[in-house]
């Protein structure tokens, strides 16, 4: 019995169509990297993963705009828009996935409840967002966030087959 087939059909994908990744992730401290690398020859598709997780390894290293931030939040379609063509432009990759979120249980607002999770997938010139809000504790969220993750990199490569 397969103990991973989300990661299995999302290895198989990647590979059958040649395409390389990087993820830059902030709520999910890179849990969406262990599950890509938890198949055996992930290192023919994944290049590399960095957890950005305060707003200056953002700017730094990814290059959002601070402005972005002070504007937006960290946890916003702008911010993780810029995270996933960042990582994208850093790493040389086909894609680039960027997530950002409150897994809470504290961090929540009005505006921003905790389980507010924004992903981003970036390829080509292309950029593709999407907006959650999960429920459950900390560990649920950060879990669900990276399931989404990978249905999100699933879906982009079906879509070109």
């Amino acid at each position: 019995m397969d103990d991973n087939p989300l990661e299995q059909e999302v290895a198989r994908l990647l590979l059958s169509l040649k395409i390389t990744i990087a993820v830059a992730e902030s709520c999910t401290g890179g849990l969406i990297c262990h599950r890509l690398t938890n198949i055996s020859g992930s290192s023919d598709y994944l290049d590399r993963g960095v957890v950005t997780y305060s707003n200056r390894s953002k700017i730094e290293l990814l290059g959002v705009s601070p402005q972005v931030i002070s504007e937006h939040g960290a946890v916003s379609e702008a911010c993780v828009r810029a995270m996933a063509t960042g990582i994208r432009r850093l790493a040389g990759t086909d894609l680039g996935l960027a997530v950002s979120g409150i897994a809470g249980p504290t961090g929540g607002t009005f505006e921003k409840p905790v389980g507010t999770v924004h992903m981003a997938l970036a390829w080509n010139e292309d950029v593709r967002c999407w907006k959650y809000l999960l429920g459950g504790s900390r560990g649920e969220i950060k879990q669900e966030a990276s399931e989404q993750a990978l249905i999100r990199i699933r879906e982009h490569c079906q879509s070109i087959l």
